[in-house]
């Protein structure tokens, strides 16, 4: 039930954005008749894609085994659908047009000077100076092969640094991810809950963490968890505000096993969080770890249905 809840969540937000592509934006007038514009000039907007990287113990092998597939290798999958789906819109749009770039995350920055190195090949920018069909064409077999390394690297080194995710909102999220006149899209790959030492504090119910500690001491744990949750104010603590221009997509949701609600927990969480920080409407519910040929479509639609 909770994975057909959240499906549908899903389906609701996406059909809700293509219903809506060419409706011109009324609560801000400039960006409205800018997207008004560029509507009927039929120009493709510009996309600024970046991927958060969790790189915990979540994606170890052996202390979190998955029959069905490997957590490393899932995040792999959802990163080749991301690529993919964004070398699809630059073959869509007339040279003139492009101005795009797409670029992966890590917060922390990794002490492996090795996986540094490979993640400098993940930041790709392309205008109509630089573009070229070759280069179009070698975005997705880059990733594919450079973002596989990097998790190969860091299973093998065993050195998990994770990711400050609420610290990354606080202070590099507006820098980093959001850039005027560009669609800014924010994939993070995690399994929902969040934790770092570098950002760890409470104010009284809210936390800048989720743990399934957390969950379970703030009796999150019955089919009661959202009244309990309204009457004791828990939730993230607010990182930043004004995220007006960034969409966030959440992948790999993984809740503790034999926790019926832990999935519906991470979801409240994350929804009001984002709500709170002013994410682009509509927001995308976090999506399950399933298989990456379940969710490619999905991921593809996403990014290609064009204006919001």
């Amino acid at each position: 039930m909770k994975n057909k809840n959240l499906w549908s969540a899903l389906i609701i937000c996406l059909l809700y954005c293509s219903s809506c592509s060419n409706v011109p934006d009324s609560s801000n007038g400039t960006e409205g008749k800018q997207k008004e514009i560029i509507a009927k000039k039929g120009i493709k907007e510009n996309l600024n894609i970046s991927i958060l990287l969790d790189l915990s113990d979540r994606i170890d092998p052996i202390k979190n085994a998955s029959p069905a597939m490997e957590f490393y290798k899932r995040d792999l999958g959802y990163i080749e659908s991301i690529s993919k789906a964004f070398e699809a819109h630059l073959r869509k749009k007339p040279i003139r047009q492009i101005n795009d770039q797409i670029q992966v995350y890590f917060d922390p920055e990794p002490s492996s000077t090795e996986i540094n190195s490979l993640a400098k090949e993940l930041r790709m920018s392309f205008n109509k100076e630089t573009v070229s069909k070759e280069a179009i064409a070698r975005i997705s077999p880059q990733f594919a092969s450079i973002s596989e390394k990097i998790y190969m690297q860091a299973i093998h080194d065993k050195k998990y640094l994770g990711a400050d995710i609420w610290g990354f909102f606080k202070t590099k999220v507006k820098d980093y991810c959001i850039k005027p006149n560009y669609r800014n899209i924010l994939f993070i790959l995690t399994d929902g809950y969040v934790f770092h030492e570098n950002s760890k504090f409470m104010e009284e119910n809210r936390s800048s963490y989720l743990t399934p500690q957390l969950v379970k001491a703030l009796g999150l744990k019955t089919s009661a968890y959202k009244d309990v949750m309204q009457k004791q104010n828990c939730g993230f603590i607010k990182a930043t505000d004004g995220l007006t221009e960034l969409e966030v997509v959440v992948l790999g949701i993984n809740p503790v096993k034999n926790s019926p609600f832990e999935g519906d927990v991470i979801d409240e969480y994350w929804k009001n969080w984002l709500q709170d920080m002013n994410v682009k409407e509509p927001i995308t519910a976090p999506i399950l770890a399933d298989l990456p040929t379940n969710l490619d479509p999905v991921i593809s639609r996403y990014i290609l249905s064009g204006l919001r």
